[in-house]
């Protein structure tokens, strides 16, 4: 930590003493802003963006199980543009929770180590946010099967492929699918924060292997609506060729609207 100056004494006073009017009170600035450790206490200079940065990813993801609460009480009344905003609101968290990640690789990791002794024996495997959201995409997948897919008379490959008509199943089956793409993005981003702090062939502060983490990146909540992209391939292939003829001046015709001209002859 730098030494201590004029500077740092006026603005830790500041910070450690702000004055609270009606907005932070609302706010609970004072319990909120109390949420860190002691400036005088922290182990190195990026401690305290550390715990900043984690707090407010466990206020996001706090914010996004509030949400797909409603998500998933939209959905059993069928309200489809509910659904779709409020799915929106998740898509943009999950975002920002991607982008700030990118704070933490600011820090070297002599700082990452400093601070990660602080830790106990805790993780971010133990993060209470993170573990809430995973137990949501079971819930959703069940009311979702049950009122736009088996309520409609649908399957997944009706509503993406045989029956397809950019319907209400369709879009809350893609904003279904983008939440999913989202958090494995996530888990993939977090991952390279590992390899750039820690290492792949270290041990996490649980005394498991980290490459375990791998596993939780490649998970797919909703692998139906993945699957449903390689079937569709798979039957295009059949259907047209795995491998198409050129284009070329005296066939300019792809193979899809050759057999729609050939089927309105």
């Amino acid at each position: 930590m730098p030494q201590t100056s004029t500077y740092r004494q006026k603005y830790f006073a500041i910070l450690e003493n702000p004055e609270i009017l009606d907005y932070g009170t609302y706010l609970n600035c004072d319990r909120l802003l109390d949420c860190q450790k002691p400036l005088n206490e922290l182990c190195n200079a990026d401690e305290l963006q550390f715990q900043i940065v984690h707090q407010i990813e466990e206020l996001w993801m706090k914010l996004m199980v509030y949400t797909l609460v409603d998500v998933l009480e939209y959905i059993q009344q069928e309200n489809t543009h509910r659904v779709v905003t409020l799915m929106k609101r998740v898509h943009m968290i999950q975002r920002m929770m991607i982008q700030q990640l990118d704070l933490l690789e600011t820090m070297s990791p002599k700082e990452y180590h400093q601070i990660r002794l602080q830790l106990g024996n805790g993780s971010g495997q133990e993060s209470p946010g993170f573990r809430s959201l995973l137990q949501l995409p079971p819930d959703l997948w069940t009311e979702f099967s049950a009122h736009y897919l088996t309520g409609r008379g649908k399957t997944v490959e009706s509503i993406y492929d045989s029956q397809y008509a950019h319907d209400d199943s369709y879009v809350v089956a893609e904003s279904l699918l983008e939440f999913d793409e989202q958090l494995q993005k996530f888990r993939s981003n977090h991952l390279f924060l590992i390899q750039r702090s820690i290492g792949m062939g270290s041990k996490s502060l649980k005394g498991r292997a980290v490459e375990l983490l791998e596993a939780g990146a490649k998970h797919r909540s909703f692998p139906q609506l993945w699957d449903i992209r390689s079937a569709m391939t798979d039957s295009w292939g059949q259907e047209y060729g795995k491998v198409r003829d050129s284009i070329t001046p005296d066939k300019p015709q792809c193979p899809f609207h050759k057999a729609i001209d050939e089927s309105v002859d």
